[in-house]
């Protein structure tokens, strides 16, 4: 019994001298004074630099390699080309359509990077349909939202370009993804009509039709006084011309009384408000003698809207780029996609008539 006793109280001995005390606090911890190195520990380096995205991407192509770039579609050729070829290392040009890529660039929030990436754009020759950079709700991350036309091989190889850039997180292309698209449209439209639209841009900010005072007569050109024989010559053969013929020259609209121009602005104004409501639009400003209507919708819904807009007048218009978003996948059942595999694989040839 006394000799358990002993063997007991030596292995807790030994396991007080193996263990160390330990002290647990909120505060730093600072090496004794005996260490040898006695300098603070330095706080973690800050992520609000573009190092951050070049180290981001350096994880990401370790651990995905790209897939390799489209091949380019080369049409068969002839011997005479082929000879031109060999002597002339001229490759044939590839026969990819032209059609249009959305681009999605989540770039560092610092100065310089619009310019970085559209002179890579532009020295690859390439003309930018639209552009589109705001901040994103990371305070350090904007995106960019460019549109281009080009060659799936010849803009996958520009996107590549994009995403070695220092400042440049990621480069997404799409072109092929279900995406919701957006672009604003504000345009101001005459309600005077196409007639006076010519008198309103001469009228200044408040596009008020301005016509000139002249007659006839004052404005055609006529010779001064101290004009040499050539220039007076020149003058004569004008006046010649232009009675030779009086239908080439440009009639000035009639001027309205109040009534005429009070119909003609509520006429012209209720086509230009049924307009935008049926387009699903808003008139957010109206003047004495226009309107401005914003619309906000897919490109081409903008387009067919403004060439709708040009018979009343367009006095200004500005537009925003396109702006896209991916849509959400919705989750299937297994019933539901076993359903949709049945239905895709029925011939409508084999249905019967009706």
């Amino acid at each position: 019994m006394a000799s358990m006793i002993a063997r007991a109280a030596q292995r807790r001995a030994a396991i007080a001298r193996g263990l160390q005390p330990r002290y647990l606090s909120s505060s730093l911890y600072r090496r004794a004074p005996d260490s040898g190195d006695s300098t603070p520990p330095k706080p973690p380096p800050s992520i609000d630099d573009s190092t951050s995205a070049l180290d981001y991407k350096r994880r990401t192509t370790l651990q995905h390699r790209p897939p390799p770039l489209p091949t380019m579609d080369l049409r068969s050729r002839s011997a005479e080309e082929a000879v031109t070829n060999i002597l002339y290392n001229t490759p044939p040009p590839s026969l990819q359509p032209f059609k249009k890529h959305v681009l999605n660039c989540l770039v560092q929030n610092e100065p310089g990077v619009l310019s970085r990436v559209s002179g890579i754009l532009a020295g690859r020759g390439f003309n930018i349909d639209s552009l589109v950079v705001c901040r994103t709700e990371i305070r350090d991350l904007s995106r960019m939202c460019v549109v281009l036309r080009g060659q799936d091989g010849v803009v996958e190889q520009a996107r590549r370009q994009l995403e070695d850039l220092v400042p440049v997180w990621a480069v997404l292309d799409y072109t092929d993804t279900h995406c919701i698209e957006r672009e604003l449209l504000l345009v101001k439209v005459s309600v005077l009509g196409p007639e006076y639209i010519e008198d309103q841009l001469l009228g200044g900010p408040s596009h008020e039709p301005r016509r000139s005072t002249a007659t006839p007569s004052e404005e055609l050109p006529s010779a001064p006084q101290d004009a040499t024989k050539l220039e007076r010559e020149m003058a004569l053969a004008q006046n010649f011309e232009r009675g030779a013929h009086p239908e080439s020259e440009t009639h000035a609209p009639p001027p309205l009384t109040p009534t005429q121009a009070l119909h003609l602005r509520s006429g012209n104004l209720s086509a230009v408000s049924t307009l935008t409501t049926q387009f699903g639009g808003k008139i957010v400003d109206v003047s004495e003698n226009s309107v401005i209507v914003e619309l906000c919708g897919k490109t081409k819904r903008v387009e067919a809207f403004l060439a709708l807009l040009k018979p009343f007048g367009v006095l200004e218009a500005a537009r925003t780029g396109l702006m896209v978003m991916p849509r959400t996948p919705i989750a299937r059942t297994p019933d539901e996609s076993d359903d949709a595999e049945d239905g895709a694989g029925v011939d409508a040839s084999m249905l019967p008539p009706g």
